[in-house]
């Protein structure tokens, strides 16, 4: 049986979380049919994908938080980067939220006009096609 024997540093550790969720988006993405780009360096730009339809293309901030609680508020960790979607994953729970980019310093995650959706593929996509 395979054993992991890496110790990563709690820093380390919260990176491939968030790594995680980002590459979990964009695999229901490419099942979804669309393309899908992971830009090799995003900084300054907050774009952590960017996904295609063949003619238009929407770059995607991922975040994640470690709460149960649908009213915690998200923060504008973007400023003013031109992104078009943000993707909220609750690393605790199994939903998670599709918005659009906001420009006050945080928002309630639940606000009106924030879509739900379920983590898995079907219910995600469901969502992001409702946005």
């Amino acid at each position: 049986m395979p054993v992991k024997n890496a110790n990563r540093s709690t820093p380390a550790f919260q990176h491939y979380k968030n790594v995680s969720f980002e590459t979990l988006a964009a695999s229901w993405f490419t099942y979804d049919g669309w393309e899908v780009f992971l830009p090799v360096i995003d900084h300054d730009m907050k774009t952590d994908l960017l996904v295609g339809d063949g003619t238009s293309f929407y770059r995607i901030q991922i975040k994640t938080f470690e709460s149960n609680d649908e009213s915690t508020y998200v923060e504008n960790k973007w400023g003013d980067a031109q992104i078009d979607f943000v993707i909220c994953f609750s690393r605790t729970a199994n939903w998670g939220y599709i918005l659009k980019p906001f420009t006050q310093a945080r928002k309630r995650l639940n606000a009106p006009g924030n879509i739900k959706f379920h983590q898995h593929p079907k219910p995600f996509m469901k969502a992001f096609n409702r946005i």
